[in-house]
């Protein structure tokens, strides 16, 4: 069923690219158009079918009725203000930032028809050959509208993430980034952190369980840091919370209590097993 004419993704790379290819793949739309910095982006975006026809310049969404803007924060907010001389008044706009109240703030000012959006779905790998429509498919997608949010634009993209398989969830932009400090940020902090301290000539005796627990370590290390100064105030109350436990930890062993440490440690396994 197809629920837009035009729809322009801003950004073809791992999470627009799978965003692109729901769309297509599920014939929500007459025509998608993609936009990249980089040609070869583009390119590889049309011979996997994520995209109709694509551009390196922004005048291409002109005509569209639905604009995604998957980039980094940073781009995000950058671009709107060049987007909102392009696209006409009606045009919905969403986006798919990891951080959402600097840009609920910032958009909302400028667009009237703005929904802030995060699926909460991806990996530690970052390009348009990795995008998988799959990955929406059972995910959550976070809105955050506010008081000026267009109830029609909301019910419109909230038909969209749950047309492409996504469990749609509203919360307040100050809520979403307070929660995902905790449950997408800090294990990204602790995962560069615990493979930052293992000695570089020890890694060849790595087994799964620093495999496992590092994986997203391999993420983008410019897109992460951009992440975590987007959301400081939260960012560092979480860590503070973190160094905390690890002093917990690092008490008991240095005090030789094995009843303490094992109640700290069970408070981690309890949490831990409730996770689906």
């Amino acid at each position: 069923m197809k629920i837009f004419n035009k729809v322009a993704i801003i950004g073809t790379g791992l999470i627009g690219g799978s965003i692109a290819l729901a769309i297509k793949n599920r014939k929500l739309a007459n025509e998608v158009i993609g936009v990249s910095r980089k040609k070869r982006n583009l390119l590889l975006a049309r011979r996997r079918g994520a995209i109709d026809k694509g551009s390196q310049e922004l005048g291409i969404i002109k005509e569209a009725d639905l604009v995604i803007l998957a980039t980094p924060v940073n781009a995000i907010l950058e671009l709107a203000p060049k987007i909102s001389k392009i696209v006409k008044k009606d045009c919905l706009i969403t986006d798919v930032g990891s951080t959402k109240e600097k840009i609920v703030l910032n958009l909302e000012k400028i667009f009237p028809n703005f929904v802030g959006s995060h699926p909460l779905a991806g990996s530690e790998k970052r390009s348009i050959a990795y995008a998988d429509p799959k990955i929406l498919e059972k995910s959550i997608c976070i809105l955050t509208p506010t008081k000026n949010t267009n109830k029609k634009a909301l019910n419109k993209v909230r038909l969209l993430w749950s047309k492409v398989g996504a469990r749609t969830i509203l919360l307040t932009p100050q809520a979403h980034d307070k929660i995902l400090s905790f449950v997408s940020h800090l294990p990204h902090i602790a995962a560069f952190s615990l493979i930052g301290v293992v000695p570089g000539q020890y890694l060849k005796f790595a087994s799964t369980g620093l495999k496992d627990t590092t994986r997203v370590a391999a993420s983008d290390s410019e897109l992460w840091a951009e992440i975590f100064l987007s959301n400081q105030k939260n960012i560092l109350k979480a860590i503070e919370l973190l160094e905390n436990n690890l002093k917990r930890i690092k008490r008991a062993i240095r005090k030789n209590d094995k009843k303490r440490l094992s109640l700290i440690l069970n408070e981690g396994k309890i949490k831990r097993e409730t996770l689906l």
